[in-house]
């Protein structure tokens, strides 16, 4: 029969029947003495016919596995992947406070060391006080000196005041006596001559006369001893607000005993501690760092052709490359205002010269739950990969849980 029949009436096809055709027309070598196939054994024709087929099935599994999860993996895209926005422009941040001196003088004690753990109010570092205590002190001797003087002028207007009463007094009984010799003076005036004597006729106009000067110069003095009043009410005031300067005078001073204590502002991790006691330390010189991991946060630079569907509130997976098999989950929580070239030092001017089209990139803030941030695993400055899902919309509740979980931030000392 000739190959062309064979294969058409054969399911396997035309190459195979020719293998086989050609491996029976091949010379089989004789087999060496005592080396006979027992019975019921296949030859090698026969074994080299079951491997083809096998070999054939392994291919087309491979192949269909790989046509599989080229699918599934394109199906995963289209439904899912193409949704998520990702970057390995991030890294984590703190809100750091770089602590350093209010006043200047000598280090006492410097208590804490790189990577210790504070509280709010422990003590960071302390300054020898002694001339700030002396400073103190003079400052509170000079205002018991003018609360003296305060006192003292307060007496002196009680006095001048007794003395303004006094002259009204005097006043009074001055006016009285010009009214009696007023009336005199007229009654001898009325009376004729031969019953009252020229002399008594002058001497009742001298009498009025006095009394009249005696008014007037009473009237002075009473006019004198009010504005002697006047005078001492005006120079208690000058004392008492000389008396206020110095007691803020005692409230700085207390002040920069207070400072002589350097304490922590809010809990954290000491961190690029600068200065060993003993040391001299001018006002702004740093004493060290202090960290808040417990605020800490993923700062993600994503370029601007990515943002498009990115809104605050959607949920993130955080991957730091020094834990790479844990994710960590988070939340969209602002975008920055501008781009971070517009912040730089040299902000670009592409309105000169010739121009090159650059992706900028905007930072966006990731927040992280509480629960991570107070493990302390993350630390500022860690490389991070970003993976935003822009399939959800706003969730303002994660937004306001994330607000109240951030602690107050606190100025430098």
């Amino acid at each position: 029969m000739s190959l062309r029949e064979d294969a058409d009436r054969s399911p396997r096809g035309f190459d195979a029947v020719a293998e086989e055709r050609a491996e029976s027309a091949a010379p089989v070598a004789p087999a060496p003495p005592g080396d006979k196939p027992a019975a019921g054994q296949p030859g090698p024709a026969a074994r080299a016919g079951r491997t083809r087929p096998l070999r054939r099935v392994i291919v087309l599994g491979l192949l269909a596995a790989a046509l599989g999860f080229g699918g599934y993996q394109a199906w995963h895209w289209w439904s899912v992947g193409r949704f998520f926005v990702a970057t390995d422009d991030a890294y984590v941040q703190a809100d750091i406070s770089v602590l350093a001196a209010k006043i200047s003088g000598y280090l006492e004690s410097v208590p804490v060391v790189n990577g210790a753990a504070v509280k709010k109010g422990d003590v960071i570092a302390k300054l020898d006080d002694g001339d700030y205590r002396l400073a103190l002190q003079a400052a509170q001797d000079k205002v018991a000196t003018q609360e003296s003087t305060i006192a003292r002028i307060g007496r002196q207007v009680e006095a001048a005041q007794a003395q303004v009463a006094q002259a009204a007094a005097q006043l009074d009984a001055t006016r009285a006596d010009a009214i009696r010799a007023q009336a005199d003076f007229v009654r001898s005036t009325q009376m004729q001559a031969d019953y009252v004597a020229k002399s008594r006729i002058d001497q009742t106009r001298a009498d009025r006369d006095r009394t009249e000067a005696s008014v007037k110069g009473m009237e002075a003095g009473l006019l004198a001893a009010r504005a002697n009043v006047d005078v001492l009410q005006a120079q208690r005031r000058e004392a008492e607000s000389l008396a206020a300067e110095l007691r803020t005078a005692v409230d700085r001073a207390r002040r920069d005993l207070e400072f002589a204590v350097i304490r922590a502002p809010f809990d954290g991790v000491v961190g690029n501690k600068a200065v060993e006691a003993g040391a001299y330390v001018a006002p702004g010189t740093r004493i060290a760092a202090l960290v808040p991991l417990q605020s800490v946060r993923i700062d993600a630079n994503f370029k601007e052709t990515q943002v498009e569907r990115m809104r605050p509130g959607q949920p993130v997976s955080v991957t730091v490359d020094a834990y790479p098999d844990r994710e960590i989950q988070g939340v969209v929580e602002s975008f920055s205002p501008a781009s971070g070239s517009v912040f730089s030092l040299l902000p670009p001017d592409n309105a000169t010269g010739n121009f090159t089209k650059i992706v900028q990139r905007l930072p966006v803030r990731v927040r992280v739950s509480e629960d991570v941030a107070r493990a302390g695993l993350l630390r500022p400055g860690l490389s991070a990969v970003v993976r935003v899902d822009t399939r959800t919309g706003v969730d303002r509740s994660v937004l306001d849980r994330a607000a109240a979980e951030r602690p107050v931030s606190t100025a430098s000392r």
